[in-house]
């Protein structure tokens, strides 16, 4: 069902060091920075040759990565993101199997321009999962 893994998204507390870090220290191509109210996140990508990383930063106090990084100051992983061909028909696969979808289990519209949905990390051995549509 999954496809290729899409990305790896890190917290970050300073978003402009870990963008200079990944750029400059490791000599990757790194995105501008972009704010996405909608998920109250500012992202920035990190392009690999097989995947991408996803640096992420609160976007206003009600981000919902705030409270990760209160809990860990220094950052880190928050989730990882997998390709699946149809985001509907993904869903609905998981919930025969009991998956539990965070939200409302309908499919939003994530960083890519394209569906998302979350599940539950209690699912998945303690790792948050993030499926995006191919």
């Amino acid at each position: 069902m999954i496809g290729r893994l899409n990305h790896v998204a890190i917290v970050v507390p300073n978003l402009a060091a870990a963008r200079a870090l990944y750029r400059d220290v490791l000599g990757a191509k790194v995105s501008e920075p972009v704010d996405l109210p909608a998920h109250g996140v500012t992202t920035v990508f990190v392009e690999l040759a097989n995947a991408k990383i996803e640096l992420l930063h609160p976007l206003g106090e009600d981000s919902p990565v705030a409270a990760f990084l209160e809990r860990n100051p220094a950052g880190g992983m928050h989730h990882v993101c997998f390709e699946v061909d149809d985001i509907r028909a993904a869903r609905d696969r998981l919930a025969d199997q009991s998956v539990r979808v965070l939200g409302d289990g309908e499919p939003r519209i994530g960083a890519h321009d394209k569906p998302v949905l979350f599940l539950d990390p209690k699912d998945f051995c303690g790792t948050l999962i993030e499926l995006e549509q191919a």
